[in-house]
């Protein structure tokens, strides 16, 4: 992750949030008909990729294969990061205003919650190609079912960049502390 992309994605996501604070954008309504015609059974079985206990699930491993190797700073830095980001998509809610029937909506707090737990996977995967190409996939289904049940389209991309500058900040804070946090695998 580039030391410039934190800044740049919150700003992308405050300019997208402003932008759509208001209402919805062609993109918005393709995702909400979309998922009207699959049904109520396709569009649940969608949410299931940001469900907050499978999310914790692996959140939590990646907590555990941190500890096991001994990197109680990356740890650390996986526990905090999420709940963060979190916080942050609730209080920018509160900034933007949006809403979608009686709920804020944007940035949508289950997708931040989904793309920053991905996102410090695919860091302690050491970026693998595998982990890349996982956590791409899983963080564009739990958007897509957001997308087409609760949130608008939008709401979860402003989500996406919000969680993944989150977690980037975790990760130049814990690279400019090298050698003395222990990132990266154990000798």
């Amino acid at each position: 992750m580039t030391r410039w992309w934190p800044p740049v994605g919150l700003a992308a996501m405050v300019l997208l949030g402003g932008a759509v604070r208001h209402g919805t954008t062609p993109i918005d309504v393709w995702f909400g008909h979309l998922g009207r015609e699959l049904g109520r059974p396709l569009r649940r079985a969608f949410l299931y990729f940001t469900e907050p206990w499978l999310v914790a699930g692996v959140l939590l491993a990646v907590i555990a294969v941190a500890l096991y190797r001994g990197q109680r700073w990356f740890a650390l830095a996986a526990a905090i990061s999420p709940p963060v980001a979190v916080l942050l998509a609730q209080a920018f809610k509160r900034i933007f205003g949006r809403y979608r029937g009686d709920a804020l909506a944007y940035p949508s707090g289950h997708t931040a919650f989904l793309v920053a737990t991905l996102c410090l996977l695919v860091v302690a995967a050491g970026f693998a190609l595998w982990a890349v190409a996982a956590a791409a996939l899983l963080g564009l289904l739990g958007m897509f079912g957001q997308a087409i049940t609760h949130h608008y389209f939008t709401d979860t991309v402003g989500a996406a960049l919000l969680a993944t500058s989150v977690v980037g900040v975790a990760v130049i804070v814990l690279d400019r502390c090298q050698p003395r946090c222990d990132v990266g695998h154990k000798p």
